[in-house]
């Protein structure tokens, strides 16, 4: 019940509940490793700390008791007033001391577990950091990007906030409290338990409160989760709703999310305004009760005024930690669901392991060290009686097999969902197949490294993806120790090089972003030149030119017609014109090849490839 005490809660102070609060916290505690000495002496901090500012109203209660008496000697005219050694100036010294020690023992402790709960966060992230790179591609296609981003960064950043401030808070609360109720009772029973009463009513009003907020806090974040996907929506899909005439009903749906917003932070604000005076009312209450008793007892001469002040202090010290203990509880219920969602993550299956570890300096160069052997790869790929379904129990492909040989181009042609990239997918080993093997130059891909098998193909996709950099470094991503020349040469072979020096900085102007500030086509052809940069064995091309112009596709065709020469390529084409000269097509339909061979062949035979082509010319004569 401190004079400044502040009841505050934050929006994001949620009922977030973990399912096992006990095993996560006893593999918090495993995982914390050398942390743990760290913590120890913040315990052991925290006790002294706790023992120090307990036993200073003490002092402070012998202080002021010898203070009256020489000042009640000096009224009364028995010897002038003084404040000497002994023994008023050495208990002042000791009491000053006592500060002292307490302000440098908290000082460290938040300073140590400050430093405890970054290393700690650290030493997770690390540990996220590398899983991510060992998870399967199923992990990804079946979580959310924001659900990931979500474990990685607030998840952390919650657990190690509550860490710091949250869990020093509760080591010294549980102290202090503990601490202040056995002196206050040694002091007088009766008053204690005053106290104790308006506490407890303080507690109760407070949990009440905190409840009502923390529903409104939920229904404010949920209006401003709201207002943010809409004006997300209103500005990607600015020229959609310009197109159709959206604007009006845009900013209709706009204007009931903030008055929605505006409702809600009404209601929240009102009750996180209105809990502090309330609680504040209990609490003045209490000390006015107690102030008048202890008044009593004082002209009683049953407390002495040193002990009348002391006994306030101690009522100060055990108030606040009580009355803020609903929302430190909530707090760390949140954090130990935010860190048991975190092992969760760390608990995903992991790809299988490279039949080769090496260390960790060598698979970071492992790509650029193979980068030479792609060029001694041949490029024959063969499947034998492939299987494979994205649930053990539910198989796409039940008995693929087929050839392709060094310098052939292979299309793979079908409908939507007929398999077409799961079979890509398969040939890079983003998913391993459940029966049958995948060799290339009759090695088992599954007894390659992942750096060693993937630095034979290049792949070029129909959804460009560009990092953040300039246009050289985009380039050189699967090659980064390439001269600028090699790059030069690359771009200019993708037919790239001469919208590049139309740019301002040319081959050093960056990207951020979604790379919008060059067009859908530029960024394909950069995509092309990065693969043309790598120069692999084996290409693996998913609808290249579709975000690219007719002339442009053409010019792009003939590069890509040089580059193919003398090695294997698999091109996923949708427009059929594309891959008239292949050497071999493939047609899926529900994950098997029901056709394949050249085009003139499949025409000729008048099955399914033959009805997709024809209805793809027919429908542009029309």
């Amino acid at each position: 019940m401190a004079e400044n005490e502040t009841i505050q809660y934050s929006d994001d102070m949620d009922l977030e509940i973990p399912s096992d609060a006990g095993m996560t916290v006893k593999r918090l505690w495993r995982s914390m490793g050398r942390q743990r000495v760290r913590l120890v002496i913040v315990t052991v901090s925290v006790i002294f700390y706790t023992i120090l500012s307990v036993a200073a109203p003490v002092y402070s209660a012998k202080i002021v008791d010898l203070l009256f008496q020489e000042i009640r000697a000096a009224v009364s005219g028995e010897r002038t007033f003084r404040v000497t050694w002994d023994p008023v100036g050495r208990e002042i010294m000791v009491l000053l001391l006592i500060y002292t020690v307490t302000g440098i023992l908290y000082t460290f402790q938040s300073f140590l577990m400050a430093s405890f709960a970054e290393r700690l966060s650290l030493e997770l992230r690390t540990k996220i950091s590398r899983k991510l790179d060992r998870l399967p591609l199923s992990f990804f296609d079946n979580h959310k990007t924001g659900e990931v981003l979500s474990r990685v960064t607030n998840d952390l950043d919650k657990m190690s906030e509550v860490m710091q401030t949250g869990l020093l808070k509760l080591f010294t609360a549980v102290g202090m409290v503990v601490g202040s109720l056995i002196m206050m009772f040694r002091f007088h029973i009766g008053l204690t338990l005053v106290f104790l009463v308006f506490t407890l009513l303080s507690m109760v009003s407070t949990r009440f409160f905190a409840g009502k907020t923390l529903r409104y806090a939920a229904r404010r974040q949920q209006a401003v989760s709201r207002v943010t996907g809409q004006v997300e929506e209103s500005y990607s899909g600015r020229a959609v709703i310009k197109a159709f005439n959206r604007e009006e009903r845009s900013a209709a749906d706009m204007r009931e999310a903030v008055e929605e917003l505006a409702e809600t932070s009404r209601k929240a604000d009102f009750m996180m305004n209105a809990v502090n005076p309330f609680i504040r009312l209990v609490n003045r209450l209490g000390q006015a009760v107690i102030a008048v008793f202890a008044g009593k007892l004082l002209i009683d001469g049953v407390l002495s005024v040193g002990v009348f002040q002391a006994f306030f202090q101690y009522v100060y010290q055990a108030s606040e930690p009580l009355t803020e203990a609903a929302y430190m509880i909530n707090s760390l219920q949140s954090s130990i669901a935010s860190v048991e969602r975190i092992f969760q993550l760390l608990d995903e299956e992991e790809i299988k392991p490279d039949p080769r570890q090496g260390t960790g300096n060598e698979a970071e160069t492992s790509v650029i060290k193979n980068a030479s052997a792609a060029a001694m790869t041949e490029g024959r790929v063969e499947f034998r009686h492939v299987k494979f379904g994205y649930s053990p129990d539910k198989l796409l492909m039940n008995d693929i097999s087929f050839t392709a040989q060094p310098g052939q181009k292979i299309a793979i042609v079908g409908t939507t969902g007929a398999g077409k990239t799961t079979l890509i997918n398969l040939l890079m080993r983003f998913y391993d197949v459940n029966g049958g093997q995948i060799l290339l130059d009759g090695r088992d891909t599954a007894d390659m490294t992942y750096g060693e098998l993937r630095s034979n193909f290049g792949m070029v996709l129909q959804d460009t993806w560009l990092f953040d950099g300039t246009i050289a470094e985009n380039i050189a991503y699967g090659r980064p120790d390439a001269s600028r020349e090699e790059i030069i040469a690359a771009a200019k072979a993708a037919r790239a090089d001469f919208f590049i020096r139309t740019l301002p900085q040319g081959y050093d102007t960056r990207l951020s972003g979604d790379a919008e500030n060059i067009s859908a086509g530029q960024r394909q052809l950069l995509t092309i030149a990065r693969v043309m940069l790598c120069d692999p064995a084996v290409l693996i091309l998913d609808e290249a030119t579709s975000s690219v112009d007719t002339r442009t596709e053409m010019e792009i065709g003939k590069a890509m017609n040089e580059l193919m020469k003398g090695r294997t390529s698999f091109v996923i084409a949708h427009r059929l014109s594309t891959i008239v000269d292949a050497d071999l097509i493939f047609v899926m339909r529900n994950g098997d090849i029901i056709e394949q061979g050249n085009h003139r062949e499949l025409l000729k035979s008048g099955g399914a490839y033959a009805e997709l082509y024809n209805s793809q010319f027919e429908s542009t004569d029309q």
